[in-house]
């Protein structure tokens, strides 16, 4: 991997630059459109090329379970596997250590009976396909990302839930920096043991520590003083709102080793994207675009700065003949499909209606990440 700046604004931290990884060169800032299961939901391989994205994520937990990274790796790895001709971001499970606890706690089950439960060699699953038992420590997650043969691997880590105490957040993120090593010397004894590794797949840390300003720059320290090849912060929106998200930016964001990628992970709001970059993030991904696009929510802007949404499931668009929105060169808008036609489409449940609701979302934040790197936002 070879990370080069371009830009470097005076007055923020802001910066455009470039990064190679093998299957792909990225130009930064950008975003990554999320494929959990191998797919980019409802939209093809060739529809997210056309629309400029060369980066996708894809998810490590639901991959191991299925089809199950071992046949994945017989396949020809991921990229052979789902036809996908650029670069791959595999996350390491760590969020489904919030997402799946969380979740299943939410249901009126108690703790013991979550889906995930953090031990100190790593995270006990209980597959939600089948109830079986899984047990990702730091080794396993880089060995699962080695046979989906992604482009960047993630640690395991652990997503603190919000709101957290500071005791439970401290925990939570000492047991993300033990991992964090033990993957950082795991993966180095594997490059020393084979030379073209290193040319193969690179590995990001992750950064912790809640909402507490003390343990994200304790964190933000840690992480960067180990051998990894680019920073991720993790632990941000998952529920804590906008005011602690800024917040963790301006805390970390200064923090960081300005010769590595910084990655904020699990960002899709474009006015979230816009504050990000001001604090020298360069990567984004969400699952947001296409979800919103799957219930008829869609993104519009006139000045690339507020992005308000429109909810096309409403009676007031049955006779609304105009686009989403004018001077949009996505595939709806371009077209000339009408608010009408989406609304109708959308309301009777047709696929048609959310791939192109998520097709124009998905513009968006293409065309976004373009202004920001073309410098039409003011950001250097």
């Amino acid at each position: 991997m070879k990370f080069k700046i371009t830009k470097q604004s005076k007055e923020t931290l802001a910066r455009a630059a470039t990064l190679e990884l093998a299957h792909a060169k990225i130009e930064t800032p950008f975003f990554m459109p999320v494929g959990t299961n191998g797919s980019v939901k409802g939209i093809s391989m060739e529809e997210i090329q056309a629309l400029g994205y060369n980066l996708i994520l894809g998810n490590t937990y639901h991959l191991y379970l299925k089809p199950g990274d071992e046949l994945i790796d017989k396949m020809g790895k991921l990229r052979k596997y789902i036809n996908w001709p650029g670069a791959i971001l595999t996350d390491s499970g760590g969020y489904q250590v919030f997402s799946l606890g969380q979740n299943y706690e939410s249901y009126g089950k108690t703790a013991e009976s979550s889906l995930s439960q953090v031990v100190k060699r790593g995270v006990w699953f209980r597959s939600h396909i089948d109830g079986s038992k899984h047990l990702f420590t730091p080794e396993k997650v880089i060995d699962i990302q080695r046979n989906l043969g992604s482009d960047i691997m993630m640690v395991l880590d652990e997503c603190t839930e919000f709101p957290a105490t500071h005791e439970r957040a401290e925990k939570s993120m000492k047991g993300t920096h033990r991992w964090a090593k033990e993957a950082s010397d795991y993966w180095g004894k594997l490059k020393a043991e084979s030379e073209k590794l290193k040319e193969k797949q690179a590995l990001f840390g992750i950064v912790q520590g809640s909402t507490f300003e003390d343990l994200r720059e304790e964190s933000a320290k840690y992480i960067s003083s180990l051998d990894f090849d680019g920073i991720a912060v993790g632990g941000v929106s998952v529920g804590e709102g906008k005011d602690h998200m800024y917040q963790v930016m301006r805390w970390v964001g200064p923090l960081l080793p300005k010769d590595k990628p910084h990655y904020l992970m699990g960002i899709g709001e474009p006015e979230d994207i816009i504050e990000a970059v001001k604090w020298g993030f360069d990567m984004f991904d969400c699952v947001l675009p296409t979800r919103l696009g799957r219930h008829g929510t869609v993104w519009t802007t006139a000045d690339w700065q507020k992005f308000p949404k429109i909810d096309l499931r409403k009676s007031k668009f049955e006779f609304d003949d105009s686009i989403i929105m004018p001077n949009c060169k996505c595939p709806a808008c371009s077209a000339g499909y009408t608010k009408a036609y989406l609304s109708h489409l959308i309301r009777s449940k047709e696929m048609l209606g959310m791939r192109l609701a998520s097709l124009h979302n998905l513009w968006i934040l293409a065309e976004l990440m373009r202004k920001i790197r073309a410098n039409e936002l003011n950001h250097f």
